[in-house]
């Protein structure tokens, strides 16, 4: 792997990583909503063991799926520092759970997350790509799952 797909793929686990760990935090705050916030903090986990799955393989980057990672690195950096900032602000004193969803949301629809999403919907003909769908299949969509359970919920959305 080139030093540019390496950073790439280690900004993306680390955003897998932090966004369940903002998910579990709102998953301790929030008893009414555990169960939801639990199994997307599962699927985060999911989602940076496949990547860190991909990040241990032997094989050339002729194999690794050209589009399962957003190529801006900025917008991920960025990504995870309004994270790990908000995660810290929520221990410290959390939000209402209007704004914990509100905030899910926004992240859900930004860079890396949504990459993700759209890397799910897409096509590519690599072994590995089909791989990595079927393994992260029951985990897609975080962003419609969260507005639908907002308004079964009647969370209004900011």
């Amino acid at each position: 792997m080139t030093p540019t797909v390496q950073t790439l793929l280690e900004e993306s686990i680390q955003l897998e990583l932090n966004l369940a760990r903002l998910y579990t935090l709102f998953n301790d705050h929030f008893a009414e909503d555990e169960d939801f916030w639990w199994q997307l903090a599962m699927e985060e986990r999911s989602h940076a063991a496949l990547l860190q799955q991909e990040k241990k393989q032997p094989q050339p980057l002729a194999f690794f799926p050209e589009n399962l990672l957003s190529r801006d690195l900025e917008a991920l950096r960025a990504n995870n520092a309004l994270i790990v900032g908000e995660a810290g602000k929520f221990a410290a004193t959390p939000c209402s759970r209007d704004e914990a969803f509100a905030l899910a949301l926004k992240i859900e629809q930004s860079a890396g997350e949504a990459h993700f999403q759209e890397f799910m919907d897409g096509e590519n003909d690599s072994l590995t790509a089909e791989i990595f769908r079927q393994l992260a299949s029951e985990d897609k969509n975080h962003a419609r799952r969260i507005r639908e359970y907002m308004k079964e919920a009647g969370i209004k959305e900011a």
